[in-house]
């Protein structure tokens, strides 16, 4: 739980990763499906290995992310 919020990321995310997630207001897996793979990675402590977790996940869920406009 972040900030009251349930969280559904993926576990083996880092503790980096997760605190640039958290710190962005990213706690739930749908909030992904708006933002590009290049938008994530912006984020100081997230990583290309982040990214396989996230894209995993939300393939399991049907989602995936943002297209380049």
């Amino acid at each position: 739980m972040v900030n009251g919020t349930e969280s559904d990321l993926p576990g083996g995310l880092s503790k980096p990763a997760l605190r640039a997630l958290h710190g962005a207001g990213y706690v739930q897996l749908q909030q992904f499906s708006k933002l590009t793979e290049a938008e994530l990675l912006q984020l100081h402590g997230l990583g290309p290995k982040a990214i396989v977790l996230l894209r995993s996940a939300l393939a399991e869920k049907g989602l995936t992310f943002a297209s380049k406009s």
